[in-house]
């Protein structure tokens, strides 16, 4: 059976959380029930005899989330009009990989809280957490061949490009490489390539034309990035009670996200500035003066910029793609993007 918290309630939701402003009917009931059958697939697919192993990999599953990169999944098939069986399986396996690579960047991060939960590496420990998101992976592969070789290539090519992208953004821009430069391609890898993905098994699978489907593979990895850079002017940019969680993560971590790089550059003559990025900060006060100097700095005005960049390179991917109540569905996506971040 279907989760039934889903529904009409569940995509007013979603809309909420990733700014889907759309009011057609008959687009958000498919919606609602494709959600629905992927809910209801994650869970199935994850059941174990062995207790613990099901109690683990249920755990994220049953922490919610928004369910982008199913929803986009099901978004990109309405382009099609085939296959609805194999979208919501491979919008059930998009989730499962992006669940878990959140339960191997949580033991990464020493993550403690995840979705309102307990960490699984809080509540078990590391291994427990690693060995979860390697049986996510594998439920997810084996979904993927049921869909037939070309799925199954594109997935593991998918895998390629999310470890490259951690890898990158794990050991660093080598010397004489652009910071910049190497900060954009690691979240589009990181981020872009699964919800490109996300969008390349939904109109492939209902069998949309090739240009179409290409379009919608470009969007998806354009908006996986915009989400990212999103996620980190908002860090900087929203106050804590906004936010739900304590302001400035990344300046804890030591993480030099998009704004802070740009402030590098643009702002060097900001000595304090420039001070603060150097290294982690530990102390409330320290951070509160570095968010309160990069919030009137010229590196978050070029973050913005960027950001209106990848939304409206997102945007012009969507020109091929026929006038429907979709399409307004994508392009409302990019300008949400923008818009959270003012």
């Amino acid at each position: 059976m279907s989760d039934p918290s889903l529904g009409s309630g569940a995509v007013a939701e979603l809309k909420a959380a990733i700014g889907l402003q759309v009011d057609d009917e008959g687009l958000l009931t498919d919606l609602a029930k494709g959600l629905g059958a992927v809910e209801s697939r994650l869970r199935d697919v994850v059941r174990s005899d062995v207790r613990f192993v099901h109690d683990a990999a249920l755990h994220l599953v049953e922490a919610g989330g928004k369910r982008f990169r199913p929803m986009f999944t099901l978004l990109a098939s309405q382009f099609g009009s085939d296959g609805r069986d194999d979208v919501v399986t491979a919008g059930a396996a998009v989730e499962l990989v992006h669940l878990a690579t959140l339960h191997h960047d949580d033991v990464m991060d020493e993550a403690v809280i995840r979705r309102g939960a307990p960490s699984a590496n809080a509540r078990w420990d590391n291994t427990v957490a690693i060995l979860t998101g390697d049986f996510l992976f594998a439920h997810a592969s084996r979904l993927v061949a049921g869909l037939g070789s070309e799925a199954s290539r594109i997935i593991a090519e998918t895998f390629g490009e999310l470890v490259t992208g951690q890898m990158r953004e794990t050991v660093g821009a080598r010397d004489g490489e652009d910071p910049i430069d190497h900060y954009l391609a690691a979240i589009g890898q990181k981020t872009g390539s699964l919800i490109a993905t996300a969008g390349r098994f939904g109109a492939m699978l209902s069998g949309a034309p090739p240009e179409q489907v290409a379009a919608l593979r470009r969007f998806g990895e354009l908006i996986g990035a915009a989400f990212q850079i999103s996620d980190d002017i908002i860090d900087i940019a929203s106050p804590s009670d906004e936010l739900g969680k304590a302001q400035g993560t990344d300046l804890r971590e030591g993480v030099r996200t998009l704004p802070m790089l740009y402030a590098l550059s643009d702002d060097r003559e900001n000595a304090r500035l420039v001070e603060l990025l150097s290294a982690p900060l530990a102390e409330d006060a320290l951070i509160g003066e570095a968010v309160e100097l990069l919030r009137s700095s010229r590196g978050l005005e070029h973050a913005r910029a960027t950001l209106s960049g990848y939304a409206q390179r997102a945007r012009s991917e969507l020109e091929v793609l026929p006038d429907s109540a979709a399409r307004a569905a994508c392009e409302s996506i990019a300008d949400y993007l923008v818009a959270r971040t003012h």
